[in-house]
């Protein structure tokens, strides 16, 4: 930990406090209501002495919170050459990316130093360097430096051997996954171009490698970049997804139904102010992105898994990776308008492999170094 964490965990104390209080009020003023008594002045209030009392603590909560952000804002200079010593620590990054992808939005509006800033990390380019670049994006709760999701203690770089492999520069994306997609995506696009703008010399093939939520980031940016008239999808030549939710995950659309089966009752409906608290993000993937469309000018690749050992009606609806539908990672929809049109030769399903193994297969890797070796980009380019 550092000395803005403890910034983070006291912002995040006041804000639950004032949540409980008032999920407790709303059952209160239920169960006076069920039994005739009038509320006060908006939904979910009560009136009389009983709604001094919680406009009380709720008072005295956000004053102890000002307070006590600007005490410890006050200390932060003290410290700040400590934090940046631990600022870099993987395990530490892990946790941070998971609270972004579940509250980052709400860290966001509350300017909670937890909250992650969209940057790009790798070396710093020099004169000479490779003109082929490789973005790597990750999923939705995680870190960049999670090169590898089943280990504990994240040290290997994530993308080293593959960009190895096809002689390209590795760019790592760090973002919070909790904000809505389509702000992430306009922001992504933005500094795409910035990035493009500033590398020393011409970068003539940018390939991207996008996790789950990742490729809908990427989809978005591009969809922002065609309206803005940027210009860093003309040196974009590939993009291979990796279990991306294109048509929407299932987890979500259970997640929207609890909600309104909490909302129908009087005693329940308070409480789904705890489900609704998950991310903008989160509820993002429930739809998926159908409405933006592949653009031609970039060769586009998914790899989808299955837990399944073969494909079924239950596996491609049902099983999936154990997060993504088969069919959904694929671009499949009923709709055929909403599909997304694949060819045959530009995409892998992978079985009895879940979704976050994906990320260290040697299987997936050996077929993203396929797709983007020089040969078959320009047969594809060809077609």
């Amino acid at each position: 930990m550092n000395f803005s964490d403890i910034r983070g965990i006291a912002h995040l104390a006041t804000q639950a406090t004032g949540g409980v209080t008032r999920i407790v009020e709303e059952v209160h003023q239920s169960v006076w209501g069920a039994m005739g008594f009038p509320g006060g002045h908006s939904a979910g209030k009560t009136r009389g002495i009983t709604g001094l009392v919680y406009r009380t603590i709720n008072g005295t909560t956000e004053l102890t919170g000002q307070a006590t952000e600007k005490l410890l804002s006050e200390l932060q200079t003290l410290f700040d050459s400590e934090d940046e010593a631990v600022a870099e620590s993987p395990r530490r990054e892990a946790y941070m990316s998971t609270l972004n992808g579940v509250i980052g939005d709400r860290l966001e509006q509350g300017n909670s130093p937890f909250s992650i800033p969209m940057t790009f990390r790798y070396e710093r380019p020099k004169r000479g360097t490779s003109n082929k670049v490789l973005l790597l994006i990750h999923g939705l709760c995680m870190s960049d430096l999670q090169s590898h999701a089943l280990r504990n203690d994240y040290t290997a770089e994530p993308g080293e051997s593959l960009a190895a492999a096809l002689d390209y520069k590795p760019i790592y994306l760090r973002y919070n996954s909790g904000l809505p997609i389509a702000q992430n995506g306009c922001e992504l696009s933005n500094q795409l171009e910035q990035l493009v703008a500033d590398w020393p010399g011409k970068i003539e093939d940018l390939a991207v490698v996008a996790h789950s939520m990742g490729g809908l980031l990427i989809r978005s940016a591009l969809h922002h970049a065609e309206q803005q008239g940027l210009l860093w999808p003309r040196q974009l030549k590939s993009v291979v997804f990796l279990g991306t939710p294109h048509q929407g995950a299932p987890l979500e659309k259970i997640g929207n139904g609890l909600d309104t089966v909490l909302d129908t009752l009087p005693y329940t409906k308070p409480f789904t102010s705890l489900t609704r608290a998950r991310s903008a993000g989160i509820t993002d993937l429930r739809y998926g992105n159908p409405h933006t469309p592949l653009p031609c000018s970039v060769n586009f690749y998914t790899i989808a898994a299955t837990l399944a050992g073969k494909r079924s009606t239950l596996a491609d609806h049902l099983v999936g990776d154990g997060m993504v539908p088969l069919r959904s990672a694929l671009g499949l929809h009923k709709d055929e308008q909403r599909t997304l049109a694949f060819t045959k030769s530009s995409q892998q399903i992978i079985y009895n492999l879940n979704h976050m193994e994906l990320l260290n297969s040697p299987e997936v890797n050996r077929q993203i170094e396929r797709w983007l070796a020089p040969a078959n980009k320009n047969e594809e380019q060809g077609r």
